[in-house]
């Protein structure tokens, strides 16, 4: 324990700080989109991290009491700064995710759930991948990487420094969080889900008028092109919605 000593006396000004902002910095980013993605490089991950402490840390040093650099004070600022940044990049995660389970709706609410399918990191039928990496070029193209610092110099406000997030308000705005996504992702898949059911009801009427017609054989491949159609037409409005939706949570988060 003494031999840390000496080490644990050059973590004393900017560099300790930097630590402490480096550990909520680092635990967000795992969860993060677009910067965060497991595609990206763990080495180009650390460099994201980094430049994001770098800019975070002089907003948010004046409001940052911090303990002496001993040993204990690092076991729990890990332990405080690890759960809040967890915290709020899982709250961000869950937009992706908004967007993912919009995909799949849509895809199988057309038949579309099997057909030019990928294996990914994220198992999803070609609408849901097509609206994921959408939604994500535009998330970057609209200077995600600064409102990400932003987010991360509001979120001392919310969640202070060396402090244990309240379970009790984790458990409500987290029960919120994956409420509204849900509900985001219904409002995304409404368009294909209404093309369903219209397709159905004519498909049994025509199937009532004319019982020796094939009608699956017949309303196949006009399901397959409406939904393509309607992709087409209908993708920049519903990514619109969702970065409305997301710029809404960065700028007011948890309300």
């Amino acid at each position: 324990m003494t031999a840390l000593h000496p080490l644990m006396e050059h973590f004393s000004g900017g560099l300790w700080l930097s630590l402490v902002v480096f550990l909520r910095v680092a635990a967000t980013l795992a969860a993060l989109p677009g910067l965060g993605e497991q595609v990206i490089s763990v080495r180009v991950r650390l460099v994201i991290a980094i430049m994001l402490t770098v800019i975070v840390t002089p907003a948010v040093a004046p409001g940052i009491d911090l303990p002496d650099p001993t040993l204990g004070a690092f076991v729990m600022v890990l332990a405080t700064e690890t759960l809040s940044g967890l915290f709020l990049g899982i709250m961000l995660r869950l937009f992706i995710l908004a967007i993912q389970t919009a995909g799949a709706m849509a895809a199988q609410s057309t038949s579309l759930s099997q057909l030019l399918g990928g294996s990914g990191l994220d198992p999803l039928p070609a609408i849901g991948h097509i609206l994921t990496t959408a939604a994500l070029a535009l998330l970057m193209a609209t200077g995600f990487h600064i409102k990400a610092a932003s987010f991360l110099i509001l979120s001392y406000e919310l969640l202070p420094a060396l402090q244990f997030p309240n379970p009790a308000d984790v458990a409500d705005a987290g029960r919120h969080r994956v409420g509204q996504s849900f509900a985001l992702a219904f409002t995304l898949a409404a368009p294909f889900v209404l093309m369903s059911v219209i397709y159905n009801l004519t498909l049994g009427v025509i199937n009532k008028a004319m019982p020796q017609l094939m009608v699956a054989f017949v309303g196949a491949p006009v399901i397959t092109f409406g939904a393509i159609a309607l992709l087409m037409i209908s993708a920049p409005i519903l990514l619109s919605v969702w970065l409305h939706a997301f710029d809404g949570f960065l700028t007011a988060p948890f309300r």
